[in-house]
Order: C-alpha cells, then sequence, then structure tokens
C-alpha cells in the first residue's frame, strides 16, 4: 500500500473517543474537507467516535492530485475500511459524500452480508436521477461563483485570491467526480438510509430526494429541513438530535444528548 493510500492521509479522528460504543464515518461535499463534520464530532462525543473522510487535493493534502471519478475514491476508501473490525458503521454523506457513502456502503456488503450498517444521505438526489449539471467545464470564476450561490462555508474563503487558487482545482476534480457518476446497478440494496434534505435546497427537490427510497434497505426514512443546500448549519440542532436518536436505538441505552421535538418533517416509504 503506497502513501497516498495510508489511513492516516484518508482518515480524521474528529474528537477522538477510545471507549466509544459506535463509530460515525462521515463523507464531505465538493470542495469540503473532514473538518467541516468537527461541530458533529463535538456533539456527539464520547459515545460516538467521528471519523471524517479526507479526500486528496485539500487542506493537509492539497499538494496531492485530486480523484475525479466517484468509483475510484469509493474503491479507496473502501479498500482501508474494509480491514476495519466488523463493527456495526454509520456512514454520513452530505451532497457528493452522500453518493461516495453510498458506493462504500455497496461495497462493504459485498464483503461482509451481515455487518450492521446504515447510512444517512443528506443534500442529494437519489443515485439513479440526472440532471446533466456541467459546472466542472467552467473556467474559474464559474465554478467560483456557483460555489458561491450554493452558501457554504468555501463560499466566504474564495474572496481570497490565494486561497481561491488553491482550493479550485480539488473543486473542479469534486465537481467532475459527482457530475461524471452514473449509478449501475449492482446487487441488492445495501443498507438502510436516512434522508436529509433541505426545503429550498436548488440542487435537489424533496421528490428527487425521496427517490433514494429504491436504493434503501428496510426501514427507510426520510427527513426535511428548513433551509437550501446547507442546512446541515442552518438546522445543526435538528440534525444533531436525529444522529442522537440514531445512536441511542441502534445500541445500549446511552445519554448522547438531551431528548426533545425533533425538527423535520419526517416522511415514510
Amino acid at each position: 500500500m503506497d502513501n497516498m493510500d495510508d489511513e492516516k492521509n484518508w482518515f480524521r479522528r474528529l474528537a477522538p473517543a477510545d471507549r466509544a460504543g459506535h463509530r460515525l464515518v462521515c463523507f464531505p461535499h465538493a470542495g469540503g474537507a473532514a473538518s467541516y463534520f468537527l461541530p458533529v464530532a463535538r456533539a456527539l462525543a464520547p459515545e460516538v467516535d467521528v471519523v471524517g473522510v479526507q479526500y486528496p487535493g485539500r487542506q493537509d493534502r492539497r499538494n496531492e492530485p485530486g480523484i475525479g471519478d466517484i468509483g475510484e475514491l469509493a474503491d479507496r476508501i473502501h479498500e482501508l475500511m474494509r480491514k476495519w473490525a466488523a463493527e456495526p458503521l454509520t456512514l454520513f454523506g452530505h451532497s457528493m459524500g452522500a453518493v461516495i457513502a453510498f458506493e462504500v456502503a455497496r461495497r462493504l456488503r459485498r464483503d461482509s452480508p451481515e455487518r450492521p450498517l446504515h447510512l444517512f444521505a443528506s443534500g442529494r438526489r437519489a443515485p439513479h436521477l440526472q440532471r446533466g449539471d456541467m459546472v466542472h467545464l467552467r473556467d474559474d470564476a464559474g465554478i467560483a461563483a456557483e460555489v458561491r450561490a450554493l452558501g457554504g462555508t468555501e463560499s466566504l474563503l474564495l474572496e481570497d485570491p490565494e486561497v481561491l487558487a488553491m482550493i479550485l482545482p480539488a473543486l473542479r476534480s469534486d465537481y467532475r467526480a459527482v457530475e461524471t457518476y452514473r449509478f449501475a446497478p449492482d446487487g441488492p440494496p445495501p443498507c438502510p438510509i436516512t434522508v436529509l434534505t433541505g426545503d429550498r435546497d436548488p440542487h435537489t427537490t424533496v421528490e428527487e430526494a425521496r427517490e433514494w427510497v429504491h436504493h434503501s434497505g428496510d426501514p427507510f426514512d426520510m427527513r426535511v429541513f428548513p433551509g437550501g443546500h446547507f442546512f446541515l448549519s442552518s438546522s445543526a440542532t435538528g440534525v444533531l438530535a436525529l444522529l442522537a436518536d440514531h445512536f441511542e436505538a441502534s445500541g445500549p441505552s446511552r445519554a448522547i444528548g438531551p431528548r426533545s421535538d425533533r425538527p423535520g418533517a419526517r416522511y415514510r416509504a
């Protein structure tokens, strides 16, 4: 295994919880980094060990070329995760990360059909739906405009020309990966899926998000939160409560967080 595939390169334990009873692996959006999920790790520790995936081409991996193919990204990540102990796993992917997490889940399921596995797919239409987006073919200004329009944390960084020059290659590579991805049917659904979406997301309608039901094991669940593409920030309390409920229900009773009314309209198949 070469250095690029070293586990320390690909995974960040964001708030190490050595005695945690659960593990959550988080896959960031296009242009995003593992550190995006640091608030999740801090909120769920010490009951949940939160691991963020760090794609090449950003932050401390900025000198590595990006990978512009979802299948290759999933293969690289899966090759490392398959060596982990056969413990229950929860995967959480936002936007592009939802597609990568889904493909990793498919690969993990082929390895270990009996392994408890759950996927949270956030801010992304179902894998079989295509819109023909071609942001990765735009010039630099066009890619920057797209990121600004979505309003994520990266949009603030783009105001600095030096920072913009550093992160544009990763953005272009990520957009190429997700925009050229084509779902290929391959066996049964990998696991139960919980879908999260914003009610004003310009890239994913509620109907497009609900189509994930065709890729889910039983049970399927869907939550609609107020907000746009980055509703994870504006509706953080509700999202964290949903994750806390998931981990409480999937293992011995433990106080992951305060119970309360859970925001987000609920849809079941």
